[in-house]
């Protein structure tokens, strides 16, 4: 029980490749406190127009402010949060440009730069923060950073008054001029972190049609270093087991509820259709995706992600809080309903 894991270990199988997360046994028995540290990792959460920005914004300054009633769920980590106000970009006005101010709001909001107006070629914002980030820690890792959402992530076209789609459907930008398509798919990305990249096409679709877990892939190689672990790392590489099985039967029960509901409407104005594993409630949907984030995190698959909760032109409905009408048209109304769940 004495054998010292590299940080990187991957359990892998036929189809599998799982890593693990920081074990007891990857850290050596007097490494200084830097090595010994979990490495810090950095996520940018976009969610569009239509903010209540009272409801948001705590009340004092300093380590005495009061939680607003949304920020609420947060007190039990409040020593370890920092509420930042006063960040408006003024890089996302018109500046001369006229309408499009909702394409520039996500263009701008990582790169601080004022995208160029064009619907076609020549797009140019600016490198966002979040690949900046990517660029220092990025080559640590499987991915240098790894971009979710939960709507359409089309990157061409007119979206927004004369302005690229890709100004409005995107957060990370790796150059002025190439946009970083977010990912909409629970299942790709669950295949990007925990699939092998040499599993066969019809290997992996077997698999999903006999909805065959893909930790049974690893199972030999997984007793085999439970045989060499600490009871303690025994109980964590359990755990983490746990919840990765558990986000790979949400994702198998949404792909059941999709072939199911073979005429389900298109998840955005655009026309995109919902890919199939995508939950039919938005609430599932999102957690979903955080958790497919936090286990990128766990795994040291990446320590940079972008998670755009959804577009500045979306006409989604959100009636899990009992509101039918589509966000976009209700921000653009002049006195937002207020009720117990605004």
């Amino acid at each position: 029980m004495n054998r010292l894991l590299s940080r990187r270990t991957i359990l892998r199988g036929l189809g599998a490749a799982i890593s693990l997360p920081l074990l007891d046994a990857m850290v050596p028995a007097f490494a200084s406190p830097s090595l010994a540290a979990t490495p810090r990792r950095l996520a940018f959460i976009y969610v569009p127009n239509g903010i209540l920005m009272d409801q948001w914004t705590p009340q004092g300054i300093g380590s005495g402010f009061e939680l607003s009633r949304i920020l609420a769920p947060l007190a039990p980590h409040r020593e370890n949060i920092l509420l930042l106000s006063g960040l408006a970009q003024n890089t996302g006005r018109a500046l001369g440009d006229s309408t499009g101010d909702h394409a520039r709001a996500s263009a701008t909001y990582l790169t601080g730069v004022h995208p160029k107006k064009t619907d076609g070629d020549g797009i140019c914002a600016g490198i966002s923060v979040d690949q900046v980030a990517a660029g220092h820690v990025g080559t640590s890792t499987r991915f240098p950073s790894i971009e979710l959402a939960c709507e359409g992530a089309r990157l061409v076209g007119n979206c927004d008054s004369g302005y690229s789609c890709a100004y409005s459907n995107t957060l990370s930008w790796r150059t002025p001029s190439m946009p970083l398509p977010a990912e909409v798919n629970p299942r790709a990305v669950f295949e990007r972190l925990f699939g092998a990249a040499d599993e066969k096409p019809a290997d992996r679709l077997k698999r999903w049609r006999n909805e065959t877990s893909i930790l049974d892939y690893v199972l030999e190689d997984s007793r085999r270093l439970n045989t060499e672990l600490a009871s303690s790392d025994r109980a964590k590489v359990n755990e983490y087991f746990t919840s990765v099985r558990e986000i790979e039967r949400r994702i198998q029960l949404a792909e059941k509820d999709s072939a199911a509901r073979p005429d389900a409407p298109p998840s955005t104005s655009l026309n995109i259709a919902k890919p199939s594993g995508v939950p039919a409630d938005f609430v599932g949907y999102a957690q979903l995706m955080f958790d497919l984030m936090a286990a990128a995190f766990q795994t040291g698959a990446t320590r940079v992600s972008t998670f755009m909760l959804g577009h500045e032109g979306s006409t989604r409905a959100y009636r899990e809080i009992g509101i039918s009408d589509a966000h976009h048209p209700i921000t653009h109304h002049p006195s937002p309903r207020r009720s117990g769940s605004d």
